[in-house]
């Protein structure tokens, strides 16, 4: 069943049954036809169409932003964000899409030799329930713009905005939802050309293995545990308002978030009270309020995980700091919560938080402050905060990660590649290497 509730009330917003596996084929079918039509276009018609749909997209962004709003429970102004951030990415790929996927003239002993970027078909996606319209754009822009289809299973929580999304594609564009139960996921992993997927890493290895075994192409954003370090000569109040910002944006439930910061140790006390004086600036409440800076959890399985860890942790030795306990009422929200001198082999070292708990170390020098952001699963993102720009690139070659930013908290660009290496998954979205991710790319030669 994919059922929407309010995030506080608990109120059915929207709800529908799973189809059946025989739906989903009758409906791929379809698809199919469409995709080979929709690949028969120009790229710039491709674009065309695509320009169109982010039309409606910022249309309606206002009514989609409340909807996450309610159904995820981030705050309002972090679901526009959301919103702006998808049309912007469907109008990057429209306006660059073309001039990428023109084929590319290689000199050799041929007449004509080149390279060319053809669709591999129908793409399958699992997505997740935290960012549920960028997320979904942000693998299928470019998928279409290449010619492909995409079939999409929305995360059950998010129905309500997932079929509203789906309200606005046009019927020129092969972009479908799959209202599939999980026991049929496999199914349609086979029955389709490529599989993408966001999530927790347990659930991607589970599915890339389905994938594999079929030999089907696919592309994993999975978990992050993103290190942020602090060297004795950065700006400490930026980095300290920069962390708080990154660990507790959208309740704390992004994989690209600050998770673990790895102090110097002799600026880890002067950092800790700027970082405890940003947290503590931050308001718990209804995230449809503009005065709310710290949202609920999405559900109250997640909290109880992340409460366990911070139990767990600090069973292992970490200082709490602030916050680690759960807050009765109505909503499932979590204060910001800080524990220091955290263990390397804690749960909040080794696994993934998914919410507002952030894991503090120490380090004795730059070096050490590597090895400990390397010691994890994890390899998504992290930051260095330093004003030597020599050592921050020394350092940043070092890190076992998809991402450095240096003096700034880890995001995404849509110009620039996104994705992770380890436990973090494989694969790149966003920039021209996340629209080269699903297609042939053929070459073509004539004497």
């Amino acid at each position: 069943m994919f059922r929407s509730t309010h995030i506080l009330s608990g109120a059915t917003l929207y709800e529908r049954p799973a189809q059946s596996a025989q739906a989903f084929q009758t409906a791929l079918s379809g698809l199919k036809t469409r995709q080979r039509a929709f690949a028969a276009l120009s790229a710039t018609e491709r674009a065309a169409a695509l320009e169109a749909f982010g039309g409606r997209l910022e249309a309606e962004s206002g009514r989609l932003a409340r909807m996450i709003c309610e159904e995820v429970g981030r705050c309002l102004r972090e679901c526009e964000a959301e919103l702006a951030k998808s049309v912007e990415l469907v109008r990057y790929y429209a306006r660059t899409a073309p001039e990428l996927l023109a084929a590319k003239a290689v000199p050799t002993q041929a007449a004509v030799s080149e390279v060319r970027f053809e669709p591999l078909g129908v793409v399958f996606a699992v997505m997740p329930w935290n960012y549920p319209v960028w997320q979904i754009l942000r693998f299928a822009v470019p998928a279409l713009c290449a010619g492909n289809a995409c079939a999409v299973k929305p995360a059950p929580s998010v129905a309500r905005v997932s079929a509203a999304l789906f309200d606005l594609v046009s019927d020129g564009l092969p972009l479908m939802p799959a209202w599939l139960s999980h026991a049929d996921v496999e199914h349609a992993i086979a029955a389709c050309d490529a599989f993408a997927f966001t999530g927790s890493a347990d659930t991607g290895r589970r599915l890339a293995a389905i994938a594999a075994g079929r030999l089907k192409k696919s592309v994993l954003e999975l978990g992050g545990s993103n290190a942020f370090i602090v060297l004795p000569d950065a700006d400490l109040a930026q980095a300290a308002r920069d962390a708080c910002y990154s660990r507790f944006r959208d309740a704390g439930q992004s994989c690209n978030a600050a998770k673990r910061i790895i102090l110097a140790e002799e600026i880890a006390e002067p950092f800790l009270r700027l970082f405890l004086a940003e947290c503590a600036k931050l308001k718990s409440g209804d995230p449809l309020d503009p005065a709310t800076t710290l949202a609920p959890m999405h559900r109250g399985d997640l909290r109880e995980k992340v409460h366990a860890q911070v139990q767990d942790t600090v069973a292992q030795g970490a200082k709490l700091l602030c916050g680690g306990h759960i807050i009765a009422g109505s909503g499932f929200f979590y204060p910001a919560t800080v524990l220091d001198h955290v263990p390397p082999h804690s749960r909040m070292w080794q696994e993934e938080v998914f919410g507002p708990a952030v894991a503090v170390a120490r380090a004795r020098d730059a070096q050490h402050a590597v090895a400990l952001a390397n010691d994890s699963p994890y390899g998504l993102g992290a930051s260095i905060y330093t004003a030597d720009e020599n050592t921050a690139r020394r350092l940043a070659g070092q890190l076992q990660t998809g991402a450095v930013y240096i003096n700034r908290h880890t995001s995404s660009d849509l110009r620039l590649p996104f994705g992770g290496v380890k436990a973090s998954g494989y694969g790149r979205e966003l920039s021209e290497f996340g629209l080269y991710e699903f297609v042939n790319v053929k070459t073509y030669w004539q004497k």
